[in-house]
């Protein structure tokens, strides 16, 4: 592997791809409403017809009449839009948030997007008019609309404005077999089935035409390029676009370039089936090794034309995005579309999988430092060296990348939870860092964000929110009340307990609602189970069916109790009727009270156990409530210990805490991230106290940032000092952790003069995004993070 390597990291980024990056981001992001004018023109005509069928029809429709383009020079082809980075409007989901958010899109603070005027009106003439009470959104807003507002602030439901994703197909087989392929399997299924499963299969045969077809109008429109084209070079890669799409959209793939062409069709598709994020490649260097290997051996294909090709892919990663609520966009700041690529990691237990492949995507990542894919490296303790040390090479080049998550906990923490060993090894990850198994799982992740922190705030104010001064939760009286510690944990458990089983109702309306408006006919093809069963995606069909909730932030929690235990009930050196008082008025007046609970009450994130253990007392109270449930679909529910970018939203409706933390502040970052410029013993001391939180408990995902200094990347030696702390990350048992390398002079440059930084990238929380493009109180809370060197 040491000859490749030296190979690899010699081949230099080429002009093609060069000219594709900067014209893919000089160009204008516009909000789409086409696929929206033809989803709508298709469920107008056809009202009597099932939901899956009708659905099934209208992706037909988009996928045969939406623009397409091939630009010269790229040799991955194929998009959701003809424009690059458009945001899609998608009718079925929700447009209430669009009738009020439309005209404004590109003035609100996070992740705009232009908009034609002529397209606003034909919007408001015929779209909006058909769908008002019929889509997801208005849905869950008839159902549990009163309910999702009164728990809000402390239990935020997802998923109801938008279609599921956060899922891994199985693409392995979608290039064994090809679209023809599964379209002759669901033609053979539909012949033979009860008729309770007949427009399961119909909606599938449907899908899978349309696919084909879509695959074909790429083909066509490459042939008529190299028509009009007087540039033999061009004319000629032209007609290879074309002989590429003509294989694929009829056999299985059987070339490097088909395989890679074939997967972005495939998540294009899924795109525009459900408009939804995180539909994750997962093990791209394992599933697509053996067209590589074949092509270099059979076929002559050299490292530097396979890293060329490689890119090509890496770049059509970037050009879809997600159009979101202005209040959303706060939660998932910066476009997180989450195509999740995973490499190394092992094959089976101790036996390594990192291959040729693992190195190029590296490579890719270090010369192209964009956002997407969200590429994530696993570790685990036989690792060799060579692939940690290029990793962090590439780490160390700042774009973010790879996040590192660690087999060593990762695959106990999935066969707790009922994923089998052979699953568990072959784990992706999807979205920012979200565990899922590959091509037969629906892992529901973000099912809702649970506010620990709000809730204690609520447990010391009787029930009353101290910010509003409205009644939130349960009355179980003030922290005046609780003479005892063991009395203020027994009523934060109990406020705990007023919003759980009301979750756990909404998110089960959510679920249904999904199925019965958004059953997903193309994502059921490509889904283990689904076919066999013959059953929706959406309504159980797959293998594996989890649900993920999100605690938060468990670094805010164990800082406020820790110092509620020390200052006020150990030592007594706050009264509890003072310290309420100072809460409540935001600390006015009581800076030197407020300096003591920063100062002299330890705080998460610096090795003091009994700190530490506060935080995973809290999230094993948590993770067990939810095993007391179980989903729609049949399987468990499991928590996540990750805040995307949640933690500035939900910080600003949280008053001020016993931690010293002012009111409407963000709370901690990541998930298991101690709160920003507290975590003052160094990074060992970090990693030892995140480890005290048993990874058991994030089964569906959690979130370590950290942010170094370049210096510390300046040569082998310090080099060697960073793999060192992989290294005992591994061995702590960790799941996930990500770094930023970046000096803190050019946040604050780039915050001050954005024109100059266009294409800077940040780690935000799980993944990547231009740091021009956040929100400024996301860019101050980022600039805010502890820096080591």
């Amino acid at each position: 592997m040491k000859k490749y390597i030296e190979l690899i990291d010699k081949i230099a980024i080429t002009d093609r791809v060069e000219k594709l990056k900067t014209s893919m981001l000089d160009e204008d992001r516009y909000a789409s409403i086409e696929q929206a004018v033809i989803v709508t023109e298709v469920y107008k005509n056809n009202e009597d017809v099932p939901v899956n069928i009708r659905r099934a029809m209208s992706l037909y429709a988009s996928l045969s009449r939406i623009k397409i383009r091939i630009d010269p020079g790229e040799l991955i082809v194929g998009n959701r839009t003809a424009g690059v980075r458009a945001g899609v409007i998608f009718p079925e989901s929700g447009l209430s948030w669009v009738d009020n958010e439309i005209e404004g899109l590109y003035e609100r603070p996070q992740d705009k997007f232009k908009i034609r005027s002529e397209d606003i009106q034909t919007f408001r003439r015929e779209i909006l008019p058909y769908w008002q009470g019929k889509t997801l959104e208005d849905k869950v807003e008839e159902h549990i609309g009163d309910v999702k507002r009164a728990i809000g602030k402390v239990a935020k439901i997802n998923q109801t404005d938008h279609a599921q994703g956060h899922i891994c197909p199985n693409t392995k087989r979608w290039l064994a077999v090809g679209p023809a392929g599964l379209l002759e399997e669901a033609k053979q299924k539909l012949e033979s089935c009860d008729e309770s499963k007949r427009d399961f299969y119909k909606s599938v045969k449907i899908v899978l035409e349309g696919a084909i077809e879509f695959i074909g109008r790429y083909e066509a429109l490459a042939c008529e390029l190299a028509q009009g084209e007087s540039d033999q070079k061009q004319r000629s890669e032209y007609l290879e676009v074309a002989s590429v799409c003509r294989a694929i959209k009829s056999n299985p793939a059987s070339s490097f370039r088909e395989s890679l062409q074939s997967v972005w069709f495939l998540y294009t598709i899924l795109q525009m089936e459900s408009n939804a994020s995180s539909f994750s490649p997962g093990r791209m260097d394992q599933y697509l090794y053996p067209y590589f290997k074949n092509d270099c051996e059979e076929k002559g294909l050299e490292l530097s034309g396979a890293l060329e090709l490689i890119e090509c892919l890496w770049l059509k990663f970037n050009q879809i995005v997600y159009l979101r609520s202005s209040s959303s966009a706060k939660y998932f700041a910066g476009f997180p579309i989450g195509f999740n690529v995973a490499i190394g990691g092992q094959l089976g237990l101790n036996e390594d999988a990192s291959n040729e492949l693992s190195y190029l995507f590296l490579k890719a990542q270090e010369h192209l430092g964009l956002p997407q894919p969200n590429l994530s490296a696993r570790l685990y303790s036989g690792s060799p060296h060579e692939f940690i040390d290029k990793c962090a090479t590439v780490i160390g080049k700042g774009s973010g990348m790879p996040q590192i998550f660690n087999d060593e906990a990762v695959i106990p923490a999935l066969m707790a939870k009922g994923i089998e060993e052979k699953d568990a090894v072959n784990y992706a990850i999807v979205g920012c860092v979200e565990l899922t198994t590959h091509g037969n799982s629906l892992g529901w992740s973000d099912a809702a964000m649970f506010n620990l922190v709000k809730a204690l705030e609520l447990t010391l104010n009787d029930g009353v929110c101290m910010m509003t001064g409205k009644r939130m939760g349960a009355a179980l009286g003030t922290l005046e009340d609780f003479d005892t510690f063991e009395k203020l944990e027994n009523a934060y458990h109990s406020q705990i307990e007023f919003f759980f089983e009301r979750m756990i109702k909404c998110c089960e309306v959510v679920e249904r609602l999904h199925g019965e408006i958004l059953p997903s006919a193309f994502l059921s093809s490509v889904i283990d189970n689904c076919l066999d069963k013959g059953l929706d995606v959406t309504q159980g069909g797959a293998h594996y069916n989890l649900s993920g909730i999100q605690a938060i932030q468990l670094a805010n929690v164990a800082d406020s109790l820790a110092a509620l235990k020390k200052l006020v009930y150990d030592e007594d050196r706050i009264s509890r009727s003072e310290l309420l008082e100072a809460v409540r008025t935001n600390f006015e007046g009581r800076e030197p009270l407020r300096l003591t609970l920063l100062n002299h009450a330890p705080k998460f994130g610096n090795d003091v156990e009994w700190v530490d253990e506060i935080g995973n007392k809290w999230a094993k109270i948590f993770a067990n409530r939810l095993k007391d449930f179980k989903n729609i679909r049949g399987g468990i529910y499991h928590v996540g210990l990750y805040t995307v970018s949640a933690h500035v939203p939900m910080g600003a409706n949280v008053g001020a805490t016993t931690d010293g933390r002012l009111s409407g502040t963000p709370l901690a970052d990541g998930g298991m991230s101690a709160v920003y410029g507290r975590d003052i013993s160094g990074p060992t001391a970090l990693l030892k106290s995140v480890a005290r939180i048993d990874s058991m408990l994030g089964s569906n995902g959690t979130l370590l940032n950290m942010k170094f200094t370049p210096d510390i990347f300046k040569d082998e030696v310090s080099k060697g000092k960073f793999i060192s702390l992989l290294r005992q990350f591994v061995e702590l048992k960790i799941i996930h952790v990500q770094f930023n390398v970046i000096n803190k002079e050019e946040l604050v440059a780039a915050q001050k003069n954005p024109e100059q930084y266009k294409s800077l990238t940040i780690r935000v929380a799980g993944y990547t995004a231009y740091f021009t493009e956040l929100a400024t109180d996301l860019q101050t809370e980022i600039i805010a993070r502890t820096s080591y060197d």
